[in-house]
Parts: structure tokens; C-alpha cells; sequence
């Protein structure tokens, strides 16, 4: 079993808070309350930059794509090749739903 460096009682309700949301209206309802427009748009840009370095983009395409830094792109594949595996679970997730 996963045991983050991140638990608390606050972040397990925060955990339990999203997995409450049943659509993406619900997960848009929460956004707004709960993040700055600025932090869901990095978030977002953060997945994108995930999807595309599991896609095998290079750091030359995804700022050209999405605008980032190569600072940001160098954080997010980090996360993907030594984290926990939560970027690699929720992309692999999604493609499933789509196919």
C-alpha cells in the first residue's frame, strides 16, 4: 500500500473531497471554490506536460505547444520517472475511458 509523505488529516479530507465528484461539473464547482484561476490553470498545464513526455514529446515541442519553462517540464518528468506514479496512473486511466 502507498503511504505519501503528504498524509494528514487534512489532506486525507481533501482526498475524500474529490473522490465525492461524479462529473466533470462537480470537478469544475470544486475548482473554482477551492483554486485560484491561476493554480487550475497550472495544474492543467501540468498534465498536458505529462501526457506529452508520456508521449515521448521533447522539451523543444512542449514549449513550443503549451508555453511552459523547461524548469516546469524538468518538475513534472522528474514526478513521472522517480514519483509516486499519480501522473502515470491518471493519464493511463483517461486513455482508457477514451478508447
Amino acid at each position: 500500500m502507498f503511504s505519501s509523505k503528504l498524509k494528514s488529516a487534512r489532506t486525507d479530507m481533501l482526498a475524500r473531497a474529490f473522490l465525492t465528484l461524479k462529473d466533470e461539473e462537480d470537478c469544475y464547482r470544486l475548482f473554482e471554490d477551492l483554486f485560484t484561476i491561476r493554480e487550475v490553470q497550472d495544474l492543467g498545464q501540468r498534465l498536458q506536460v505529462a501526457q506529452m513526455l508520456s508521449e515521448e514529446s521533447t522539451y523543444a515541442e512542449i514549449v513550443e505547444k503549451t508555453g511552459v519553462s523547461t524548469a516546469t517540464i524538468g518538475r513534472v518528468n522528474r514526478a513521472l520517472n522517480y514519483g509516486a506514479g499519480g501522473y502515470l496512473n491518471v493519464l493511463e486511466r483517461m486513455k482508457t475511458e477514451e478508447a
